[in-house]
């Protein structure tokens, strides 16, 4: 008799980390499977840990091998963290991606924006629909999240039904869009669900996330308040707080100017989907300075302190178009995300030292989380009863927080696994059974590198202790045919005694040169790693630091 076939669960981005989601499902036996992949995102770089990395994606390579039996690919929303890789790795997957309306309009407008994009064809689902992919049967059920037409997924075989959350929260209230779907969540718990795959980012905050309802009570209330100009910064996507800021721009008899990028592009695809029906237009910023500071609102990019958007410009007073002035007013609907924290404070210091007011969720209900806390999370479990949990989208701390949670709730089993675990969800008792090559690939420039990649670990130890090149000619018989040349960069001029460290360098290579025996003076290889120990080391005992050395010797 045939064993029935296995449904697997693997994450190869995504768990022990918030960003770069790619959750993968198999079907089949450890031979052959068919996969189904949910969302394909991106992290973003780190400077001070990742010099010049833009985005960090999930390593595919598992998917790639694979690429004949992977069905399809699924978006449970269109957040850059659950879509932003798909036009750096679809190239190397080629397989059909399924989203409803309004990704795949924000998509099409990503790609629209982006230099000689591939040609990425993304079939429209509706939202509540159900489609069949191979073995897997995929329905879409609405649930409140921040961003327009968000999905947890009901992914239904002959194994059983998991039901990936994606990101979600329950929001009576969402301005926009459904509400999260109790009603059929609970038919699913009636109907017997295998496992749960669900959002972890709150699991550490007691109660309920707020109503965007809220929000957009709070945010009236500021700007009619409000005597001079008001910039408001939120995240782009988040196109119910963006209504919300519309109606109480309206309220307050305000122009609304939208500034920068990425808000243009969202508010084209919101209009052209329609969610933001019966809004006012709103203006360019080549208009901002036609009207009176108490009559003008500027929405604008750059809630996370990103350099180049519109706020940071603004706070450094070199925007071309808009400027604050003393008693005019920002306000930060957002929330910042774990390590943008100096980013965002040096915006607002700069705006105020401009003496521009800054109002952030410190003090005024002005963001709410589109994830959900505690006590939603025991809501989530009571109506979907799921036999298996596993947390994901989180780090440590929040997995452990939700695997706790969920045994106190009463599931009967909880998983927590890593990046790369291959867990068997049935038939039989869950487990992790393998483990799939998972990883990190950076975005540098339009590369796409390994994270064990020499650029990017050469350029951190350079941005540390800098770097020495040397250039040292010599004769056939292993003398110096001249003086070397030494350059050093990122390295202090002088010693702590005011010594010039280019002068000691110096005397260091030619002294290195000199001493060295005859017959490692004829062999390059052997000079060029002599003189490379030498200066770093003398560079050490003057700096208490070790630059990278490159040594090139010309044998003239």
């Amino acid at each position: 008799m045939a064993r029935p076939d296995e449904l697997t669960f693997a994450p190869l981005g995504g768990v022990g980390e918030i960003g770069m989601n790619l959750s993968i499902y198999g079907l089949g036996n450890r031979h052959q499977r068919a996969w189904l992949a949910v969302d394909l995102g991106v992290s973003f770089g780190d400077e001070e840990h990742l010099p010049g990395i833009d985005l960090i994606m999930p390593d595919i390579q598992f998917l790639e091998k694979e690429r004949k039996n992977l069905i399809g690919l699924v978006l449970t929303h269109a957040h850059e963290d659950h879509f932003g890789a798909i036009i750096d790795l679809w190239p190397k997957l080629k397989c059909p991606i399924y989203a409803t309306q309004f990704s795949a309009a924000l998509f099409e407008a990503k790609c629209a924006s982006e230099r000689n994009p591939p040609k990425i064809p993304v079939t429209v689902v509706p939202s509540g629909g159900r489609i069949d992919l191979g073995p897997f049967n995929v329905e879409f059920i609405p649930v409140a999240h921040s961003i327009p037409e968000s999905h947890a997924l009901a992914i239904h075989t002959e194994a059983g039904t998991v039901l990936h959350t994606g990101d979600w929260k329950i929001d009576p209230t969402p301005i926009i869009g459904k509400p999260t779907n109790e009603r059929r969540l609970r038919e699913l718990g009636e109907a017997g669900v295998l496992a749960l795959i669900g959002d972890s980012t709150n699991a550490v905050r007691e109660g309920r996330s707020p109503s965007e309802a809220e929000v957009a009570k709070t945010i009236t209330e500021l700007v009619k308040g409000a005597k001079g100009r008001v910039a408001v910064t939120t995240f782009a996507s988040n196109v119910a707080r963006l209504r919300a800021v519309a109606d109480a721009a309206k309220a307050a008899g305000r122009e609304v100017v939208v500034v920068g990028r990425a808000m243009e592009r969202v508010v084209q695809v919101a209009r052209e989907t329609g969610f933001l029906d019966g809004v006012q237009n709103f203006r360019g910023a080549d208009l901002y300075g036609h009207f009176p500071p108490d009559k003008v609102l500027a929405l604008c990019t750059g809630s996370q302190g990103e350099p180049r958007a519109a706020l940071a410009r603004i706070a450094n007073d070199d925007h071309p178009e808009v400027t604050l002035n003393k008693g005019d007013c920002v306000i930060f609907s957002s929330r910042t995300i774990p390590g943008n924290e100096k980013a965002v404070g040096a915006i607002i210091n700069g705006l105020i030292t401009q003496g521009v007011e800054v109002i952030t969720d410190r003090t005024h209900l002005v963001h709410v989380s589109g994830h959900p806390r505690r006590d939603e999370l025991r809501d989530m479990i009571s109506w979907v009863r799921p036999q298996l949990l596993i947390p994901v989208h989180g780090e440590a701390l929040h997995l452990f927080e939700h695997a706790n949670l969920a045994r106190a709730a009463g599931v009967p089993k909880v998983l927590v696994c890593r990046n790369g675990d291959l867990v068997k969800l049935g038939p039989g008792d869950p487990g992790v059974i393998d483990e799939l090559p998972s990883g990190r690939l950076y975005k540098d420039g339009t590369i796409l590198e390994d994270s064990k990649s020499r650029a990017v670990v050469e350029r951190r130890r350079m941005a540390f202790a800098g770097c020495v090149f040397v250039a040292v000619a010599v004769t056939e018989k292993g003398e110096l045919a001249d003086d070397p040349e030494v350059d050093l960069v990122g390295i202090p001029e002088k010693n702590a005694a005011g010594e010039v460290i280019d002068e000691i360098v110096f005397d260091a290579v030619v002294s290195t040169v000199e001493n060295l025996p005859r017959a490692r003076r004829r062999d390059p290889d052997a000079m060029a790693e002599s003189v490379r120990r030498a200066v770093r080391s003398t560079i050490n005992e003057h700096w208490g630091k070790k630059p990278l050395c490159y040594v090139h010797v010309l044998t003239v």
